[in-house]
């Protein structure tokens, strides 16, 4: 979502087909409406569905750990109803009840049955009314559409769709199968019912994917067979690099309708009418690959462009979509979907234009003149802290032999990572930035510097020069206290005068840094935290 409104790129008028209506107004209101409760999960990115499938897994372990004579088929069918609620609704409407008459042969106490049968009710409740929204979906888009149909682009071309989740899918399935078999292999019978469950919760995880896979494909193919309803729209790439679809009329891309994670196709005539072009084509621009870099890792979403929606748009639908290219000479591009299309509620769209809208608070313009120093502070000591604690209740809870080995295995990795945590130094002079390091200090002049970006825990810069690696370093955060007492992080305030330095020549420093400066390595330290883990093992009781 943008607050800043732009022209979109257009599409040339031959590429419409004729009569194709511009879905916006008060039909696109209408699909919206349609969509489910707020209640209802309707996952919007990959990142929720991998958060259900972990929670799942922990609701399976959860009566085994528990409870004693649970059937492990019947722990982890329990857990993956959530996981089906969310990814195949439409399989919940077979998988609640069966979970009830699973329960019930167990002969279970009361409580437990009520449970069961609440949380199975709730489940496909749920189902129900998102398979519902979708069939409300799918009627406003054929309404908007108004019965025009086209044919869509590339329709003879091999459906790519569902291959690699199919693929994905069957390891998955053999692995979780693996695991489940061999699981008797273990002597402690907590250790034997845990990799059970876990092993057939991946091995219905598998099968899920599968199914997906199948619907998925079976739903693109169908797709090419016959013209389908087409829709003038919006499109562009998010932060996310999947499509956002706007409304015709939403030039300033305020709200999006659904986003779909989507694959250009390319002409296979031109490809071989013209080689020559193709062999040019495979030298990358460098500023292009640049500044779509510097798009990423800015979360910029790309240009807003005109494009035609081929297909009735629902939640999980395929879609085909014939887009204006980003280049405003380039010829249309054709892309396929490569996931189901996912609608975006109103809560969404509200807490995007929040963060979008977020105020910062401004750090001090640096002055020029003399060499700036940042190095870690208390932000990066208390995650360091954090970490030696964790590690210390590890090696505090093994005796003898595994002690030592789990200690070297920790010291190894603990000691090469709280080196960089707690001594790292950045210092700016007249040549850009210095950067020390364990082994070596690298060095990024001004007018290479790619990115100076603080997200989330981590800072990062990285520069356009190949032989630079990126230097990036990591913190604990809590961003709503710092809103709440009104404080900036010092890795805010250290990116923001970077920037500042990178972009106005005017405040970058004017002096410079001996030799001795520059080439100051980290290895003492790393050697320290070695030597002193050593004696923390040595000292245990």
């Amino acid at each position: 979502m943008s607050t800043n409104p732009a022209r979109p790129l257009p599409l040339p008028a031959s590429a419409i087909p004729d009569g194709c209506p511009s879905w916006g107004g008060e039909q696109a209101r209408r699909w919206t409406d349609a969509l489910p409760p707020r209640w209802v999960p309707v996952p919007r990115k990959t990142d929720t569905v991998m958060a259900v499938v972990v929670l799942g897994m922990g609701a399976a372990l959860l009566p085994v750990a528990v409870m004693d004579d649970v059937p492990l088929v019947l722990a982890a069918f329990l857990g993956l109803q959530p996981v089906w609620l969310v990814t195949r609704p439409e399989v919940v409407r077979f998988t609640a009840p069966t979970a009830v008459v699973m329960v019930v042969g167990l002969e279970p106490s009361w409580p437990l049955l009520l449970a069961c049968a609440v949380l199975a009710g709730l489940c496909a409740r749920a189902a129900e009314i998102r398979l519902a929204a979708r069939k409300r979906q799918r009627e406003a888009a054929l309404a908007a559409a108004g019965g025009v149909s086209a044919p869509v682009p590339y329709a003879d071309r091999p459906v790519p769709r569902g291959k690699g989740l199919a693929w994905f899918g069957s390891v998955v399935t053999v692995a979780g199968a693996a695991a489940s078999a061999t699981s008797g292999l273990w002597d402690d019978v907590v250790d034997r019912e845990g990799i059970g469950t876990c092993g057939l919760y991946l091995a219905g995880l598998g099968l899920t994917v599968l199914l997906s896979a199948a619907l998925g494909r079976r739903r693109a193919v169908a797709l090419r067979r016959e013209p389908v309803p087409v829709l003038r729209v919006l499109v562009r790439e998010n932060a996310d690099v999947d499509t956002e679809v706007f409304a015709a009329d939403d030039v300033g891309a305020l709200r999006p309708l659904f986003t779909v994670s989507t694959l250009e196709l390319d002409d296979e005539n031109d490809e071989n009418d013209e080689d020559e072009e193709d062999e040019e084509d495979e030298e990358v621009d460098d500023e292009e690959l640049n500044a779509f870099l510097d798009r990423l890792d800015d979360d910029a979403p790309g240009p807003l462009r005109e494009a035609v929606l081929y297909g009735a748009p629902y939640d999980g639908a395929e879609v085909v979509l014939l887009t204006a290219d980003e280049e405003p000479d380039g010829p249309p591009v054709v892309e396929c979907s490569t996931g189901p299309v996912r609608p975006v509620s109103e809560g969404a769209v509200r807490r995007a234009l929040r963060k979008e809208k977020r105020a910062v608070v401004a750090p001090p313009v640096p002055k020029p003149g003399a060499v700036r120093r940042w190095r870690a502070g208390w932000p990066d000591w208390l995650s360091a802290t954090a970490v030696v604690l964790w590690a210390g209740q590890w090696a505090w809870s093994e005796t003898g032999v595994w002690r030592w080995v789990l200690g070297a295995a920790l010291a190894l990795c603990g000691a090469w990572l709280l080196t960089y945590c707690v001594g790292w130094r950045i210092t700016a002079d007249s040549a850009g930035l210095w950067f020390n390091g364990v082994r070596r200090t690298q060095h990024v002049a001004w007018d290479h510097i790619r990115i100076v970006r603080c997200k989330g825990n981590e800072l990062k810069i990285d520069s356009r020069r190949a032989t630079f690696a990126q230097w990036s370093a990591f913190t604990l955060r809590w961003r709503w206290l710092e809103r709440k007492l009104g404080v900036v992080h010092p890795y805010e305030r250290l990116a923001a005068e970077i920037t500042a330095m990178w972009k106005d020549p005017e405040v970058r420093p004017t002096g410079g840094i001996d030799a001795r400066e520059r080439d100051r390595r980290l290895w003492p330290v790393t050697l320290a935290l070695l030597l002193a883990w050593t004696a923390v093992l040595y000292l245990m009781p």
